[in-house]
């Protein structure tokens, strides 16, 4: 048993406990907050002076699949053999010795969403994991955590490089229907005993079609946006936003929606049409509008080491520092549905702890010690 105490402690919920402690016991939290009796067999560490936060999540990333100093060989997120691939499975194809690990524990980022490339119109399954271990399935929190989808110019450049479809936005939103209706009729048969052959592409669908996991579509345009709610409301799935770079213009049909996004990355470079208007402006305009939003690298595109200065630089431009807090906390968690486990530090949550030599946000912070299911990594 650990009592991490007289630190700041930053819970994820928007509560702060000035000289707060938090006891940890195993891989669990049993307590936090202020004047909290600590049991005899309790090995006490002083942070005095330092903050403490729970582990920081990254909801959209490329780890491991996308592996950092490997080049072409460890390019292993997009399958790129043909447009359409829900059979596919980010779980497959994830190095956990990649450095990308190693610089997420290091800068307090201990759990992450993995998910294919944006190539396809249906890229495949995704998984949430922690960002300790050697063995990927030892470090498994959610599997699988979505389907990943995704709209605009990364298919259409793909595709119409090789003249296949889909070469248009219209071509993706047909492919997209159409894996759709054919995943109904699998799931018909297949309910009925009528199915005679299994088929993996439809099998992986059907966890989308029943609403056991979101449809997460790659979209960074407002057309693009509107389309996936489009879809998503003629097949009844649900959907979460990756990227959302143009959401400030539809800010408000976005909170009628009921949707989460993810926004991000939005310290890259304006590199193709899609990010004209990117900035921390898109952010601004989702709070007002009260859209649950969480902030993401999409490492490698922006290294995961930088998820905390994103974050930073969007309360700069105006973003409250408690939603920027919450968006690498306990809305990320709910963004994934992992919020039972991770995402704040409260009872009975899992012990991933970070302890900070500064706010988090200050420019000289530096993280002084990240704990991931109670143990330091």
């Amino acid at each position: 048993m650990k009592a991490y105490i007289n630190g700041t402690v930053l819970d994820g919920t928007g509560q702060t406990f000035e000289q707060g402690t938090v006891l940890v016991n195993g891989d669990k939290i049993i307590a936090v907050g202020n004047h909290i009796d600590l049991p005899s067999e309790a090995a006490v560490v002083d942070c005095s002076g330092k903050f403490i936060t729970p582990g920081f999540i990254d909801v959209h990333t490329h780890l491991g699949v996308h592996e950092s100093g490997f080049g072409a060989e460890g390019h292993d997120f997009n399958e790129t053999s043909e447009p359409v691939t829900p059979h596919i499975r980010a779980l497959d194809g994830i190095n956990p010795r990649e450095k990308g690990f190693e610089d997420a524990r290091q800068h307090g980022v201990t759990t992450v969403q993995i998910m294919p490339g944006s190539a396809n119109v249906i890229g495949g399954e995704m998984v949430v994991l922690k960002t300790a271990g050697q063995i990927v399935d030892d470090m498994l929190l959610r599997s699988p955590s979505g389907m990943k989808g995704a709209y605009g110019e990364n298919p259409k450049r793909v595709y119409g490089d090789k003249k296949v479809s889909p070469i248009t936005r219209m071509g993706i939103a047909a492919l997209m229907r159409q894996a759709f209706m054919n995943a109904q009729d699998y799931l018909r048969k297949k309910e009925s005993g009528e199915l005679k052959e299994r088929n993996l592409r439809m099998e992986q669908l059907i966890p989308v079609l029943r609403r056991e996991i979101p449809f997460r579509t790659h979209a960074h345009r407002a057309d693009d946006i509107l389309t996936s709610l489009r879809i998503a409301k003629e097949f009844n799935i649900d959907v979460t936003i990756e990227h959302c770079t143009e959401g400030h213009h539809i800010a408000e049909r976005l909170a009628e929606a009921g949707v989460m996004v993810s926004i991000g990355p939005t310290m890259s470079t304006r590199s193709k049409v899609e990010l004209a208007d990117k900035g921390y402006h898109t952010l601004l305009a989702l709070e007002k509008y009260d859209v649950p939003f969480a902030i993401t690298t999409d490492h490698p595109v922006i290294g995961i080491e930088y998820l905390t200065t994103q974050a930073a630089t969007a309360v700069k431009f105006g973003l409250r520092e408690s939603s920027a807090l919450k968006a690498l906390t306990s809305q990320a968690a709910r963004h994934l549905g992992v919020n039972n486990r991770v995402g704040s530090l409260e009872a009975d949550k899992d012990a991933d702890i970070v302890i900070w030599s500064h706010h988090p946000f200050h420019a000289y912070t530096k993280v002084e010690e990240t704990i991931i299911n109670g143990k330091t990594v």
